[in-house]
């Protein structure tokens, strides 16, 4: 089937609200193998509606709109869609009942404007909003399906999920699974060199790269009867790429590279302290987004001058004379003392220029990150000369995190990054 998502709201051409619903819709239907070729953002205005909508049909099996059911005024996505396809509103009795009593449990007054979100199309299957008042609804007309589901994200995620993914499984024999392997330190563009011949080789499944903060992942897809064969069809592609990029690879389905090292990290039980100047805490509090965190992250200092490098840490006034701040060696530093002061396990530094000005020895961008482990130190000399403070930070502490996972899985955990 070939879909348009139709999503109607002048904020969102304002620009006011981001429309994360067509987003939404759009990764339910490539679940299950439908093509979105187009996608709408329409005001709200009852005539462009139409227009786009009647454009919709005539290239479309199935149309999916979002927003417009409310009870107000320029809430019109019903009204329209239904003359559109020559269908007439009727008041549904059993959501009635529903809205009624929604609003006694709520003890607010409803007044007669809220009956236009249980005005339906004639014959239409209702989808039942149990996250809101208006419900959404579904009918097939001019063989064309129509699902008609309500703006606020938060009721239309789980009306995706649990409205229209039971409406779509019945209505297919086959699914569309992916699994997606998480890559760190090597850009899109190396990974899609290194993989092109792999996926000129693919047809079902398919693999696809794509570029997320910071890292990349590989998106592999098989269409199948069952999930089961999907699941096995994927498997031994899952093993192609990661053999392919080797150390990059480090996880499957995972949310990033942080969340995927701390729970190395609480898996291991080994514990750990920062220090960290030009990252400000960043490493710190990434660490503590993840559960379980407290059991193995002790603590960490912010030093973001010589002094408080020396005060806090004890690093030697002499290194910071003869090296300066941003360098191997204080790096090397910071790490070991705060290892040894906070008497953990594992300690992380970061030291580095996030700009404007540099030090007259390094280029804005040139960070160290030093990961000190009983058996020595490990340093990694980062250059991202034109990506900004925050881009630079973040990055800074993305290595970190992946500093900490090859080193609990025995991989090497330093090397110099070329410019």
């Amino acid at each position: 089937m070939n879909a348009e998502i139709i999503s109607v709201g002048t904020e969102l051409l304002l620009g006011e609200t981001i429309n994360t619903d067509a987003a939404d819709v759009a990764r339910l239907l490539s679940e299950f193998g439908i093509n979105v070729f187009w996608q709408t953002v329409v005001g709200d205005n009852p005539g462009r509606l139409e227009q786009i909508v009647r454009r919709a049909k005539e290239r479309s099996d199935m149309i999916i709109t979002t927003g417009g059911l409310g009870p107000t005024c320029d809430d019109l996505t019903k009204e329209t869609v239904a003359a559109a396809f020559g269908k007439k509103l009727v008041l549904n009795k059993k959501e009635e009942a529903r809205l009624r009593g929604l609003y006694k449990e709520r003890n607010t007054y409803m007044t007669d404007n809220h009956l236009q979100q249980v005005m339906l199309p004639e014959g239409c299957t209702v989808l039942v909003n149990d996250w809101g008042t208006a419900p959404g609804c579904a009918f097939e007309a001019d063989g064309c399906l129509v699902i008609m589901l309500p703006g606020p994200p938060l009721e239309c995620g789980p009306m995706l999920e649990h409205r229209v993914r039971p409406l779509l499984e019945a209505r297919s024999d086959s699914l569309i699974l992916s699994h997606n392997v998480r890559i760190f330190g090597i850009g899109e563009g190396t990974m899609e060199y290194q993989l092109r011949d792999l996926m000129n080789e693919m047809t079902n499944p398919t693999l696809a790269p794509y570029a997320k903060e910071g890292e990349c992942l590989v998106r592999i897809t098989a269409k199948a009867g069952t999930k089961a064969e999907a699941e096995a069809m994927i498997a031994p592609w899952i093993q192609r790429v990661r053999d392919e990029l080797g150390v990059f690879a480090y996880g499957v389905d995972s949310d990033n590279i942080q969340s995927y090292a701390m729970n190395r990290l609480i898996e291991s039980g080994k514990t750990i302290s920062v220090a960290e100047s030009c990252t400000g805490g960043l490493v710190g509090d990434l660490m503590t987004n993840t559960p379980g965190a407290s059991g193995v992250f002790l603590g960490g200092v912010i030093v973001y001058t010589d002094e408080m490098k020396m005060k806090l840490l004890g690093v030697d006034a002499e290194c910071l004379r003869e090296h300066g701040a941003v360098s191997h060696e204080t790096a090397v530093q910071m790490a070991e003392k705060c290892r040894a002061r906070l008497g953990t396990d594992l300690a992380l530094s970061v030291t580095g220029l996030a700009g404007p000005g540099d030090d007259g020895v390094h280029t804005v961008g040139t960070v160290f990150v030093a990961l000190a482990a009983p058996e020595g130190t490990y340093v990694r000399r980062l250059y991202k000369d034109k990506w900004g403070r925050e881009r630079i930070k973040h990055a800074a502490a993305n290595h970190a995190f992946d500093m900490i996972r090859r080193y609990l899985e025995g991989l090497p955990v330093e090397y110099i990054e070329d410019k």
